[in-house]
């Protein structure tokens, strides 16, 4: 079997313009190797190998040709949450099974135009609701590193299948660590950029005033190559903002000379698993002997960043679900009495329990009497958050700290706890409310042999200092390297050299 689906999208471009391998190929390797690690896996929902191929083509006829681009030719999978035109676009939920988006979000018109080919749809919790992929009304996706873990959510099944070399890279979305949070129980690069500066249009509302669409990729070059190409204003997008777009990768150095790094003390508590701490202060010394200098930092309003994101989500939720009425698209159910009966059953069937939690909290919160004493009181919260994280970058470049205070978890462990699962969010979540960027990089194993990533925040649009402190790290390490036991040895596959893998 070909190596090809292990190669990340600047080695794939390298590739292909060098005439080593065809578009064609890398898609074959790549649904050969889908076809045989999904049933262990779980990392996707569909995979459109016709449509691919006929990309891949086209692809390598534009290259005949002597046309190129940045993408020309290679596969990336897209999260079940943003439409590409022509596939599936169910969110992971009953209630819209059977959809086809008719239109490309922006960010995928904008891949589209660099040449990308887009390989099929990965799993995710229904509607972004989840930190484990066991929310998906279709199967649960198991982490490639231990197939009895959660890959993190709710972004789970394209860092599993970027980590299982499923995928080359892959979208996710992160609301409130979705992307960085898979990113790090799977061992890959995890990208949230600042809020407005990617567009969300053509992305499935979850809580519309966090969204951002990120990639998730093999190392950081990756990550910065494919937020490059999404990045910018979209005018159907009223929150994406005009914000200049740098070179990112350009950006990307191997020393951190000059830059301050920022320890919040917030961040690593009691309750902090040891290997993880362990893991991410190996990584600190790591970026002080490339030339960085660390300075301790206090975000105090931390151990509130939990509720005051879940009052927020939960309340955007309940108002944007609420467009999923069996009215104009999805599920519908039959032999309703009324519109209001079809409206009530069509909602109780097509919803799973977490997103029927969420929309019952929100509805909760917004309505009369409760409004001031929840939603009010967390928005204030959310404004002291950004604050606190504003006068953090006046002493520091950005912050070092960890993504979850574990690494992934066995299935089901806390599936019967909802209120523990919301609290691993807590050191993702404030960077989300306060629209700033951040990145998972991995930085080492526990003792069971599971992924940990560090996370890097910086101040809002400033995406190049995260990328170049997660670069400089990544590339005097060999985490990012490392290749999880995803082949069963049932499965018996076979490298290009018939050695067994």
């Amino acid at each position: 079997m070909s190596e090809w689906n292990q190669l990340t999208v600047h080695q794939c471009r390298e590739l292909l313009e060098r005439g080593t391998c065809s578009s064609r190929q890398l898609v074959e390797n790549l649904i050969e190797v889908i076809h045989a690690l999904e049933p262990n896996l779980g990392a996707y929902l569909s995979v459109d190998e016709e449509q691919a191929l006929r990309q891949a083509d086209a692809a390598d006829a534009l290259r005949r040709q002597g046309k190129t681009a940045r993408l020309l030719g290679i596969p990336i999978a897209v999260k079940d949450v943003i439409n590409v035109a022509g596939q599936p676009c169910t969110c992971a939920s009953r209630i819209l099974e059977g959809y086809r988006s008719p239109y490309d979000a922006t960010a995928i018109a904008r891949l589209r135009a660099e040449g990308a080919v887009f390989l099929g749809r990965t799993n995710m919790d229904e509607f972004a609701m989840g930190s484990t992929t066991e929310n998906s009304a279709f199967h649960i996706t198991r982490n490639p590193w231990n197939r009895e873990c959660v890959p993190g959510g709710s972004s789970g099944g394209s860092g599993a299948a970027v980590a299982a070399d499923e995928a080359i890279a892959a979208l996710g979305t992160d609301t409130g660590g979705s992307v960085r949070l898979p990113a790090s129980f799977c061992g890959c690069v995890g990208l949230k950029p600042s809020y407005g500066r990617v567009s969300r249009y053509g992305l499935t509302a979850f809580a519309s005033s966090l969204d951002q669409i990120g990639p998730m990729t093999k190392d950081v070059r990756d990550a910065a190559i494919l937020l490059g190409i999404m990045a910018g204003h979209d005018s159907r997008d009223s929150t994406s903002v005009a914000a200049p777009v740098p070179d990112y990768q350009a950006a990307l150095q191997r020393d951190l000379s000059g830059m301050k790094l920022g320890l919040p003390r917030e961040y690593f508590i009691q309750g902090l698993d040891p290997d993880v701490e362990a893991g991410v202060q190996e990584a600190i010394r790591q970026c002080e002997r490339l030339g960085a200098r660390i300075v301790d930092v206090s975000l105090p309003m931390t151990p509130h960043a939990v509720a005051a994101y879940y009052i927020i989500a939960s309340a955007e939720a309940s108002a944007n679900l609420a467009r999923f009425d069996g009215v104009r698209y999805g599920l519908r159910v039959k032999d309703a009495v009324d519109p209001m009966d079809m409206y009530q059953r069509t909602r109780a069937m097509g919803f799973g329990p977490e997103v029927k939690r969420r929309i019952i909290l929100g509805t909760y919160v917004l309505s009369s009497g409760y409004h001031d004493a929840y939603y009010l009181n967390a928005q204030k919260v959310r404004t002291l958050i950004r604050r606190d994280l504003e006068q953090a970058f006046q002493a520091c470049d950005v912050l070092l700290t960890p993504v979850a205070p574990t690494a992934a978890y066995r299935i089901g462990e806390k599936s019967q706890n909802p209120l523990q699962m919301y609290l691993g969010d807590i050191f993702a979540v404030p960077a989300s409310l306060a629209g700033m960027c951040a990145l998972s990089v991995p930085c080492g194993f526990t003792s069971h042999r599971l992924p940990i990533g560090l996370q890097v925040i910086g101040p809002a649009f400033c995406e190049e200092r995260i990328l170049r402190a997660g670069y400089a790290y990544e590339q005097t390490t060999a985490w990012h390297r490392q290749k999880p036991p995803v082949m069963a040895p049932e499965l018996h596959l076979t490298d290009k050299n018939d050695n067994e893998l």
